[in-house]
């Protein structure tokens, strides 16, 4: 597991990524819960686990309306050590995923070696990619006090407007899933890239099986933040 240590967030990428977001293409395809989102200073390393190396090189903000701003002192060290946990039990019951602990969440790569996965133009759940879901769904409910969010990927095959059709489908796809197995739909937001963000090599075969990913991120809702808080005034 990757842990993140540095919660520094360079203040003119907070700037560059709030302004992003009011024209890139992602939000226009995103759902209402994320449009509606407050827009704050996005966690940069959440922002670059989610889309790689292309932070910073723009159109890069759709992820800022729902990732806030890290949260500092004893309250972050509490929810820190929490979602060191929830991390920790993810990695235990999905030995193929890459977790990343990352500011004040954890995010989680699924790509086709590493448990949930998609045939080639598909997007249904097939029955490996349930019972790994199925696992994250129980850690999902045994820390009920974060929010969720499900963003999809594709490769380079095909056309730009296909493969964001196609990532939003999948992405869709495992939020439905989720909300199947008893994960309330409220702390789910869903949001998609099509070929827009790869964070490996679409011109090999093992690139693009690693581009066809979902990302999960896992972030501590407004009760666990202003629980922190109260438990941090009493220490």
């Amino acid at each position: 597991m990757k842990l993140y240590s540095n919660k520094i967030i360079v203040g003119f990428m907070a700037i560059i990524i709030t302004i992003s977001l009011t024209n890139c293409k992602a939000v226009q395809n995103s759902n209402n819960k994320q449009k509606g989102a407050v827009i704050g200073a996005a966690g940069g390393a959440i922002l670059g686990a989610i889309i790689g190396n292309n932070v910073g090189k723009g159109g890069n903000g759709e992820l800022g309306a729902v990732i806030g701003g890290v949260v500092g002192g004893a309250a972050g060290i509490i929810i820190g050590n929490k979602m060191d946990k929830q991390a920790q039990e993810i990695e235990n019951e999905i030995p193929g995923a890459v977790v990343e602990r990352v500011d004040d969440g954890i995010v989680v790569t699924f790509d086709e070696n590493s448990g949930v996965y998609f045939n080639t133009d598909k997007y249904n759940i097939n029955s490996a990619s349930q019972n790994t879901l199925n696992k994250l769904a129980g850690v999902f409910k045994e820390y009920p006090d974060t929010n969720i969010l499900v963003v999809g990927h594709t490769d380079s095959v095909g056309s730009e407007d296909y493969n964001m059709t196609l990532s939003k489908n999948r992405a869709y796809a495992v939020s439905d899933y989720l909300t199947s197995v008893g994960i309330n739909n409220g702390r789910l937001t869903t949001n998609w890239f099509g070929e827009s963000q790869p964070m490996h090599d679409n011109s090999t075969a093992e690139g693009r099986a690693k581009n066809r990913r979902v990302n999960v991120a896992i972030l501590p809702n407004q009760q666990m933040i202003e629980e922190a808080k109260q438990e941090a005034q009493k220490n």
